[in-house]
């Protein structure tokens, strides 16, 4: 299956989520794509293969799948590093997870990520830039953050359980 069928998949099953946000994604303006390299005016925009171009992480499957599927091939780590990924559970409001870029680390609480199709509305499916997430964990291991919501321009009142982030094999050498 071609790259199209993929994301054509992966769209008709957000579509049939119903949650507040996630990683499905319904057709959006090519606008909304602007800045992304490979995605045409037509295609889909979700987390999972927005994450993966961002950051080189060749994962696959659903947002939440990532953490156990980065296990002996791609470093984990309980602390944000530029350019790894934050892998969010599945939950009710997150039928299939979510994965997100981290842009910047501001603070051992505080984080900036990019990542694709974080709203509702007619934001569904479009690429959010530097968002703050805030870990609001008891022992600050980020299991559990609060991510901005753009359409209200604050953080929402929903805690996410939080898997941790997986890092690009290039951070193997930094170390």
């Amino acid at each position: 299956m071609d790259r199209r069928g993929v994301l054509g998949l992966i769209a008709m099953a957000g579509l049939a989520a119903t949650a507040l946000s996630g990683c499905g994604s319904p057709r959006v303006a090519s606008s909304a794509r602007s800045g992304v390299p490979g995605y045409g005016p037509d295609e889909e925009l979700s987390c999972v293969p927005y994450a993966r171009l961002r950051s080189g992480i060749q994962l696959r499957g659903d947002a939440w799948q990532w953490w156990d599927a980065a296990e002996g091939i791609y470093p984990r780590a309980r602390r944000p590093h530029v350019g790894s990924v934050l892998v969010l559970a599945r939950s009710r409001r997150l039928p299939q997870g979510h994965v997100a870029v981290v842009s910047r680390v501001l603070g051992p609480r505080d984080i900036r990520v990019d990542h694709a199709n974080w709203a509702s509305g007619a934001a569904r499916g479009r690429v959010a830039r530097d968002q703050p997430v805030l870990d609001v964990s008891p022992r600050n291991d980020w299991s559990l953050v609060r991510v901005w919501y753009p359409r209200i321009n604050d953080f929402g009142t929903t805690v996410f359980a939080a898997h941790g982030f997986v890092l690009p094999r290039m951070d193997l050498a930094s170390r």
